[in-house]
């Protein structure tokens, strides 16, 4: 190695504190590793047994009786610990077993933590027991490629995020050809149990494979994983069971650590509205916990947008005696002027800054946008049956689709409104960015669904947000105020007199308000020197002084903005103690389960909403949670997506206290510091804040 600046650079990087700098191993890295998650209270006995609880039950779909009879019956059940069990408990508890595990779909926070509960567990059962890591997700399966996980191999990861052990994959064992195949692997490879982990259509995947494999002796467990927080279990009393599935807490918190990051950049350089999108296509849950973490000046919640009751448009239809079923839910545009309210309101207390807060799927939520979606692709479909030809193909350009919506339109005004497209949905079309049109008007996929994963979500509300703050700006109702002690000292310093020039300049000029604005016809230069003449203030062919030149031109505001997601990021995150705690109870839980020869049975710790002395590990059964759904264009059994409930008191306290966020005020932004992840300390961040909420909303 050659040497530098007279170092021998062989023996430099020997240097213990050299290699201390360049390890990838730090000490925080180390006591991450050696940390030992708590386990519940039942685990701390020799051997667990299950028990029903028949106080849960369920709306169980028809069509699911039928696809599931072999688990279909399956109860809650709870894990008790036993001191002393029997022989034939102990005999069964310790036998020898081979268990597959693997991870499906995206990545979450804590996924580690649950081979590594598993396999503690196992273990203290009996040291014989194999635990085998399916590569690649559930494609590992099919193509029976796996590693054995042993203790070396786990200790690397304890605590760590991503699913980098075993890598996870995509891949569905949804036809008959792929379950033969997995059934023939399984049984090959001399599995006792595979445990599935992963969101709402991996559990659904792993009843079907349970239900599979039930007669070959193989048990099939799911665990409920997504940094969406859409997979949460009530029965049909609405009593929970699983109250936030792992990896939301930690991936909320990346991003809210992020977004608080932004907040201070927002207020040092006050130029900037950073909007911030986070996953969330189906569900708003890490908006509203975000938005709790940070305090925004503006968090949009989509299943809110979707409740909104266009009251006056309802009473106008009322008054006429008809029903207008677009008065319920937000359009895109009244969505555009209530974010822009808020960009004035700030504006004219001297902030034209903030940070927006919205979910990856509001789009999703705008009943507009489904109306449009709903309506083009009838229209589509119809013309293509009709005329045996592609829309796509006969109309190729924008305009040119355009144009024959247009004439639908008319027709459709002409003929007493027989048609499917309206004028009024070609008045709101119209209002829609043209790119956001075409995305509208694109080919549809293979199942003729749109393609909603290709919109620029945050492009379209900024387009149209950025149209009506021009609007705003030329009807001179958008102005940034400026502080009456700032102008005073500015021309003072100038050798100007601020009361001469003050009252021509500002509409509230010596009101004692905290902020002056400029009058309304004031919205250029040019009016400016308008102005200044007419009032005689300076002569016809006179320069405005370079000083209220300045000082006019503060009080014209730029619209400026940066945009962020946050997603793949929050899903790698090192888990919080909530996250670490969680899983490892997880695969404690999943053990047990399979030692007690449990099928088709979602590990689950309850209570997870109170202090951990009160969690309780369960079993919850899958094939109950089923119901029929569209999903790519055909009506399959799934398990329901969980969105917000607006009754919930975490979103009733963000609906309350949120107009304090806005700090349309001389005051400070309220944006709170959630400080940095930790997993062990004084100030850990003990579980999601929705959840503490909705805790003490329950206790009254």
């Amino acid at each position: 190695m050659p040497e530098s600046k007279g170092i021998n650079l062989n023996s430099f990087l020997e240097n213990p504190e050299v290699k201390k700098v360049i390890t990838p191993f730090t000490d925080d890295f180390q006591e991450r590793l050696d940390f030992q998650p708590q386990a519940c209270k039942v685990f701390s006995n020799p051997a667990t047994r299950l028990e029903s609880d028949l106080e849960y039950e369920f709306d169980i779909h028809p069509a699911t009786k039928e696809a599931l009879p072999n688990i279909i019956a399956n109860t809650v059940q709870r894990v008790i610990g036993i001191e002393t069990p029997d022989s034939n408990l102990e005999k069964n508890y310790t036998r020898q077993r081979n268990i597959g595990i693997v991870f499906s779909g995206g990545p979450a926070p804590g996924g580690h933590n649950v081979i590594a509960g598993l396999y503690d567990a196992m273990k203290k059962a009996n040291p014989e027991n194999r635990l085998l890591g399916f590569i690649m997700g559930p494609e590992g399966i099919l193509e029976k490629d796996f590693i054995e996980l042993d203790e070396t191999l786990i200790k690397q990861y304890r605590n760590r995020g991503g699913f980098s052990m075993i890598k996870t994959g995509r891949t569905k064992i949804d036809t008959k050809e792929k379950m033969a195949l997995a059934r023939e692997n399984c049984k090959e490879m001399n599995l006792d149990a595979i445990v599935i982990v992963g969101g709402d259509d991996s559990n659904t995947n792993a009843a079907f494979l349970a239900q599979e494999l039930i007669n070959d002796g193989i048990q099939v467990l799911g665990v409920p994983k997504t940094i969406d927080g859409d997979v949460q279990v009530k029965d049909k009393n609405n009593k929970i069971l699983c109250a936030i599935s792992f990896g939301f807490h930690t991936a909320a918190r990346a991003f809210a650590q992020n977004i608080s990051n932004l907040c201070s950049d927002s207020s040092s350089d006050v130029k900037y509205w950073h909007v911030c999108k986070v996953m969330g296509r189906v569900a708003s849950h890490l908006a509203l916990e975000v938005a709790l973490q940070v305090h925004p000046n503006m968090c949009m919640i989509g299943e809110e947008m979707a409740d909104y009751i266009d009251s006056q448009r309802q009473k106008k239809a009322e008054a006429s005696g008809v029903t207008d079923y677009t008065a319920f839910g937000m359009t895109l545009r009244h969505l555009s002027r209530v974010i822009c309210n808020t960009i004035v309101r700030r504006a004219e207390a001297g902030k034209n800054y903030g940070v927006i807060v919205i979910p990856e799927g509001i789009l999703e939520f705008i009943n507009e946008i489904q109306i449009f979606i709903i309506k083009l692709n009838t229209i589509i479909a119809e013309y293509n049956q009709t005329h045996d030809t592609d829309f796509h193909s006969d109309f190729i350009t924008l305009e040119e689709k355009i144009n024959y919506l247009r004439r639908m339109a008319r027709f459709s005004r002409e003929n007493n409104g027989i048609f499917v497209w309206n004028t009024r949905d070609d008045d709101l079309f119209s209002d829609i960015p043209a790119f956001f049109q075409e995305g509208l008007l694109t080919e549809r996929d293979s199942h003729g669904n749109f393609q909603f994963s290709q919109v620029e979500t945050e492009k379209v509300i900024l387009g149209l947000v950025q149209d009506y703050l021009k609007i705003r700006q030329e009807e001179g109702r958008y102005k940034i105020g400026i502080k009456p002690e700032w102008f005073d000292k500015t021309l003072k310093k100038e050798g100007f007199d601020p009361d001469y020039y003050g009252p021509v300049i500002f509409k509230n000029y010596k009101t004692n308000e905290p902020f002056l604005l400029s009058k309304d016809a004031l919205i250029s230069i040019k009016t400016l020197n308008i102005e200044l003449v007419r009032k005689r203030i300076i002569g016809k062919n006179d320069d405005i002084p370079p000083v209220i030149q300045k000082v006019f031109q503060a009080t014209i505001p730029k619209f400026k903005t940066q945009v962020h997601f946050y997603g793949y990021d929050g899903r790698g995150n090192d888990p919080t103690w909530f996250d670490c705690t969680y899983t490892y109870n997880l695969g404690l839980t999943a053990f047990s389960l399979i030692a007690n020869n449990a099928s088709g049975q979602m590990a689950a710790i309850q209570n997870l909403e109170k202090d951990f002395d009160d969690w309780e590990p369960i079993g919850i059964p899958i094939a109950p949670l089923m119901h029929l759904e569209e999903r790519k264009g055909k009506l399959a059994l799934v398990i329901e997506r969980a969105v917000v409930e607006l009754d919930s008191p975490a979103f009733k306290v963000v609906e309350q206290i949120r107009e304090n966020w806005i700090a349309d005020n001389p005051g400070p932004d309220q944006y709170r510091n959630p400080g940095p992840i930790r997993f062990s300390g004084r100030s850990v961040d003990r579980k999601p804040l929705i959840l503490t909420l909705n805790n003490l909303g329950e206790k009254g």
